[in-house]
């Protein structure tokens, strides 16, 4: 009995063990921690997969569980005022600093979009809590974090339109001027789907001659900016990494345009564009904007055209849209965008976005700073909170945050 229950238990650490480790790069580090808190990931992803799969609950539904997870309440301190409101119909957690100078002193203001592929996250989750404290305390600034609506319930264009009303309410003179924010000194910021966010509205915000208060600054942290190429090497070279692995970015962004699965899978294979797309393809060349080092061994290939694509009516005019995929503007659109600080992270799909922006918009005459981690993954900003945290969140926050101070 005894030597069955020892045998029992070596299979079963013998399994664990399998299942935890990954082959992570020995460059990241804490690479042990990163493959305890993938299991957790991983585990999750699983678990949706049978529950669709069984038609209990949808993916998003389940994977959703993170979110409610990490959710608090959001309330005052001995440095902080917060506050939840709505601005024109969209919830908002509003962060102020508690003690005041002069009455006319004026603050610098940060409206963060948090990320989790339009389907996941809240600005009300504890990362981003911490996150917004942090910047409220040593920037002496507003923090505006938008409680957006999420796919798949919502579709494209609804999280970005509500991000859009949230913005544009707040850049207005009589509530800036209620929450002491100087006019000039607004910054408009998210990481992954928030960072999407966050450079769609700076684009559209500028296209408007009648918008008389505009965006200082804009700060994208590892942002997902285009639909059209998902096989960039990024893509490739990190389609198994942790966090955020090429099937789940995949699935994010059919969820975020469509519940159709047919069109999951022509994305999968990189074959979801359309005639109508294709022609904007030239703004995602990466063999023209990724700088050689990050090539690789891979070659570029356009990814392919078909016919088909056109049936599936509204996904494919998503595509195009650059509220969707800010990458795909034309030259004379970046040439007028504010100061911009773009992260991004080695062993992340991501990557290639956020470097070919960075290059398009310097070449625009943009002032860029592109901070790059070689030991990054994606997500890792967020993971701030015991016992998911990492050296790494530190710091990329103190660098983001220093970023911000002088430059807003």
């Amino acid at each position: 009995m005894r030597l069955g229950s020892i045998i029992l238990f070596v299979a079963f650490c013998s399994f664990t063990a399998y299942y935890v480790y990954e082959p992570i790069p020995e460059e990241i580090e804490e690479r042990w921690k990163l493959m305890l808190t993938n299991s957790f990931f991983r585990s999750l992803s699983h678990l949706a997969d049978i529950s669709e799969l069984l038609g209990l609950k949808d993916y998003m539904g389940v994977m959703y569980f993170i979110t409610l997870l990490e959710k608090i309440a959001p309330v005052s301190d001995e440095h902080v005022k917060v506050t939840e409101e709505n601005f024109d119909g969209v919830e908002v957690v509003l962060y102020q600093p508690k003690h005041r100078g002069s009455d006319t002193d004026l603050r610098r203001a940060i409206i963060y979009l948090h990320g989790g592929g339009w389907c996941l996250g809240s600005s009300r989750m504890s990362p981003y809590d911490l996150l917004a404290r942090k910047v409220v305390t040593e920037l002496d600034a507003v923090v505006l974090s938008v409680e957006y609506r999420l796919a798949p319930a919502h579709h494209f264009p609804i999280p970005y339109e509500d991000v859009y009303r949230v913005v544009k309410h707040f850049l207005q003179k009589g509530v800036l001027a209620q929450y002491y924010v100087h006019p000039g000194r607004i910054a408009v910021s998210g990481d992954s789907a928030g960072g999407n966010l966050a450079a769609a509205v700076t684009q559209q915000l500028r296209r408007e001659p009648s918008q008389q208060i505009q965006l200082k600054a804009q700060a994208l942290l590892y942002p997902v900016l285009q639909a059209l190429d998902l096989y960039t090497p990024s893509y490739q070279q990190n389609q198994y990494m942790p966090i955020l692995p090429r099937t789940l970015m995949v699935r994010f962004w059919s969820e975020y345009f469509t519940s159709d699965k047919a069109f999951f899978r022509a994305m999968m294979a990189n074959t979801h564009n359309n005639p109508e797309s294709s022609s904007l393809l030239k703004f995602v060349n990466w063999s023209a904007f990724l700088p050689e080092t990050y090539h690789r061994k891979y070659n570029y290939s356009a990814p392919a055209v078909t016919e088909g694509a056109a049936a599936m009516d509204g996904p494919s005019r998503s595509l195009a849209d650059p509220r969707a995929s800010p990458l795909l503007v034309p030259d004379a659109a970046l040439r007028s965008l504010p100061k911009a600080y773009i992260l991004t992270c080695e062993y992340d799909v991501l990557r290639d976005d956020g470097i070919m922006y960075a290059t398009r918009l310097r070449a625009a005459g943009v002032e860029v700073t592109h901070e790059h981690y070689d030991t990054g993954f994606h997500g890792a900003l967020m993971f701030t909170v015991w016992p998911t945290d990492f050296l790494i969140a530190r710091r990329m926050t103190d660098n983001y945050i220093k970023w911000l101070k002088e430059n807003l």
